[in-house]
């Protein structure tokens, strides 16, 4: 997600996690990230947060565009606030991934409920909190090589496997399922239920990865699309990228 160029060592940074939930023939493409909101509630509001941060002719963004464009779109910074307060992640396996879509899922007695996928490593998130954690975290970082979330992941499953547990949280009634820039109610403490775990034992190249098709429009029976405009669009965007690869 976003540019792969960026150093692990940037901290205001959105990370991804894209997995497939069941098998080739009954499977569903999950997007989530290391944040539980986007960053914007349609696609129209989508667009206008692009061009207020469009670069100038200095090649830089017109601040007082920016800030405007802020002030009247509140929302739109949800993501980013959210991702400014969280410390630098130590590793990619110790960090907790969010959906930010809400899935209508169907039981086999035909009942319908809301869920948003949740991944989590088994020991929970692990974070550098408190002042002097983030005053270690300072001087860890100028040490840190740019890539060190990659090679750290790479480090831990060449001496073993790196897991993650995907959870389900479950909906209440009222619950915003059409507003993918705020959270649920509660949501850190919810409902949730255990789907199955994620067990990671090697790292493909990039190219290799490059040749796998995902489609978040991919959804097992029993799960269907999440009613929010972002979702839409997302499923068009991936099908113009896999006609042009």
């Amino acid at each position: 997600m976003g540019n792969p160029e960026v150093a692990d060592i940037d901290n205001p940074m959105l990370r991804g996690f894209s997995f497939r939930l069941g098998g080739d023939d009954h499977r569903s493409d999950i997007l989530v990230q290391s944040a539980p909101v986007h960053f914007a509630r349609t696609l129209d509001q989508m667009l206008a947060f692009l061009k207020a941060r469009f670069p100038g002719p200095d090649g830089m963004p017109d601040m007082k565009k920016v800030r405007a464009f802020s002030a009247a779109n509140p929302e739109t910074l949800h993501q980013a606030n959210y991702i400014a307060a969280c410390p630098l992640p130590r590793s990619f396996a110790d960090t907790t991934y969010w959906g930010v879509h809400a899935f209508p899922a169907t039981n086999a007695s035909g009942e319908t409920r809301f869920i948003k996928f949740k991944v989590t490593p088994p020991g929970g998130k692990v974070t550098l909190t408190g002042d002097k954690a983030k005053a270690k975290a300072k001087v860890e970082a100028k040490i840190r090589s740019a890539d060190f979330l990659h090679e750290d992941l790479e480090s831990r499953i060449a001496s073993g496997d790196v897991r993650f547990n995907v959870m389900a949280l479950l909906d209440r009634p009222g619950d915003p399922v059409m507003d993918v820039t705020i959270r649920w109610p509660d949501e850190d403490s919810r409902e949730e239920v255990r789907l199955g775990t994620i067990v990671i034992t090697g790292v493909e190249a990039n190219d290799v990865c490059d040749t796998s098709i995902f489609d978040p429009g991919n959804l097992a029976d029993g799960i269907g699309h999440p009613p929010d405009e972002i979702f839409a669009a997302r499923r068009a965007a991936y099908a113009i990228l896999l006609a042009k690869r």
